[in-house]
């Protein structure tokens, strides 16, 4: 807000919908510049985090959800979207920049915002779509463009965080540091592969000649059976 001898000017208000890592860094962003923030997400266990960077936490009863071992969000039933989408509206409609970051591990990126959302904003507003690499949560947006519907501009360049290279690589580096470090004997200075550890459990996809990854190996085990089919069917 700024008070000024010609009037006083309200703050932006701003809606990010996805609190993960990209949506809490976009709640820190947008409050540091001043902004009103509010944010939405499907796991319920986020909302202390949206709080204590200053957000309110906006709450839309859409019935049981949770998020997954890796701390993605679960996928929602179509019914649940439905209402998910009419508790935002009027969210959107009273927002003048939307962040979008919802993301699904493994799958399309949901559809939240609508093409009848959009046209309810006002003329002037900003849609960023995060998710659009993985195919977008926003109707209308298109990879690598920024379209205008009715007024509302929507952002979908791809690859935001290599647009601040340098801090993008120093927060990738230090991943990669922070894990080579947590599994490095200091003392045999050899690499200890602890597969019993959780992290490692989480990352490590093939050992001693076999896919180990629970998720990959569902994934390989279907496509062999699909082989399989295919092979009955060519011979027949």
């Amino acid at each position: 807000m700024m008070m000024t001898a010609a009037g006083t000017i309200s703050p932006a208000r701003v809606f990010v919908i996805g609190a993960g890592v990209a949506g809490l860094q976009a709640i820190a962003t947008a409050k540091r510049l001043g902004a009103r923030v509010e944010a939405f997400d499907t796991r319920p266990v986020v909302e202390e985090q949206v709080k204590s960077l200053g957000a309110r936490f906006v709450k839309i009863a859409i019935g049981e959800t949770g998020q997954t071992n890796e701390g993605y969000a679960q996928p929602l039933t179509p019914e649940q979207l439905e209402r998910q989408r009419q508790g935002m509206k009027q969210v959107c409609a009273e927002s003048d920049v939307v962040i979008t970051t919802a993301q699904v591990f493994g799958r399309k990126a949901p559809v939240i915002v609508t093409a009848d959302m959009v046209e309810a904003m006002k003329p002037g507003s900003v849609i960023v779509d995060l998710a659009i690499e993985s195919g977008g949560n926003v109707e209308g947006a298109v990879l690598g463009k920024v379209v205008e519907r009715n007024g509302v501009k929507i952002i979908g360049f791809p690859n935001l965080p290599g647009r601040v290279p340098i801090h993008s690589s120093q927060v990738y580096s230090t991943n990669l540091v922070n894990f080579l470090e947590e599994f490095w004997d200091r003392d045999e200075k050899r690499f200890v592969l602890r597969l019993e550890d959780e992290i490692i459990r989480g990352s490590l996809l093939t050992h001693a000649g076999e896919i180990c990854h629970p998720e990959f190996k569902e994934l390989s085990a279907r496509e062999i059976n699909s082989c399989k089919h295919l092979e009955t069917v060519t011979a027949a």
